[in-house]
């Protein structure tokens, strides 16, 4: 039998060396791209593994119910299922068939009974043993009583961002460019408002995976900023209130973080070093 700690060959890596990858890709996550077929040198090289993918038919898949590595921020949580229901109809427009989303998440509950709950309530942290044991029972049972093929973990994923300097204010990461937005009564920023200061953004991060667990693909692609300028005191930041709301936004995101399993018309990156 397959162990989910086998990802990768060679795009695939150890569950271990997955995490790593996380908290690498979000330590990178200011950069980004935009929404037009103009280069943007920010855009996010998305990995596709071509020998994991010719193992064989990946085109029957489920979106799981919960993230690969610990859970979103709460206020970004909420949003989980409408950014699912998105990413389930693109993925449904270029020619995937998508299993209910309950066929995992019932047996995710039903195993928690089994290995314990992987995520510590307290603290957040992921318990990676019990995490690779309930995929492993979810896999098994799944490709027993379904056609699925392959499983997307679909992360919601928090991270800084920098707002340009000079006269055009904006933000760039992970494949798209936003202007910030102002909250509060006023409508100015103070003179001396520090640009340079980090200002937080959320981007999608998915990670496809196939019945022998191996990781068939890896991608980002930026959404929106979750911060606002607070224009009370016009000098500091403050959390949006209707954060993932655009939905041209995310549906930008998923197309880059998709690209090239679904290849984006007008993708922004260097097609010189992505061939």
């Amino acid at each position: 039998m397959s162990q989910f700690v086998q990802f990768s060959r060679p795009l695939s890596r150890p569950l271990s060396g997955w995490l790593c990858i996380s908290v690498m890709l979000t330590a990178v996550f200011s950069l980004g791209c935009s929404t037009t077929s103009e280069y943007n040198p920010t855009t996010n090289a998305n990995q596709l593994n071509q020998a994991a993918l010719d193992k064989g038919p990946l085109k029957t898949v489920v979106i799981t119910s919960v993230n690969i590595g610990t859970p979103s921020r709460n206020y970004i949580e909420k949003s989980e299922p409408m950014v699912d229901g998105r990413v389930a109809a693109y993925l449904r427009s270029n020619g995937y068939e998508l299993l209910p989303q309950r066929e995992f998440s019932q047996r995710w509950e039903n195993a928690k009974l089994i290995y314990g709950d992987p995520i510590d309530p307290t603290t957040g942290r992921l318990n990676t043993k019990s995490f690779i044991q309930i995929i492993q029972y979810i896999r098994d049972d799944m490709r027993e009583k379904t056609d699925v093929q392959g499983f997307l973990f679909t992360d919601l994923m928090e991270h800084d961002a920098v707002v340009s300097g000079g006269m055009n204010h904006v933000a760039r990461f992970n494949g798209v460019t936003r202007k910030p937005s102002l909250k509060g009564p006023g409508d100015g920023v103070s003179a001396d408002f520090d640009w340079g200061a980090p200002v937080a953004a959320v981007s999608l991060q998915v990670s496809l995976y196939n019945l022998d667990l191996d990781q068939v693909f890896l991608g980002v692609g930026g959404i929106d900023l979750t911060d606002a300028i607070d224009t009370r005191s016009g000098n500091g930041w403050v959390r949006r209130k209707d954060v993932l709301q655009n939905e041209d936004y995310i549906d930008e995101g998923i197309a880059l973080a998709l690209h090239p399993l679904i290849p984006m018309s007008n993708w922004p990156g260097d097609t010189a070093k992505a061939n």
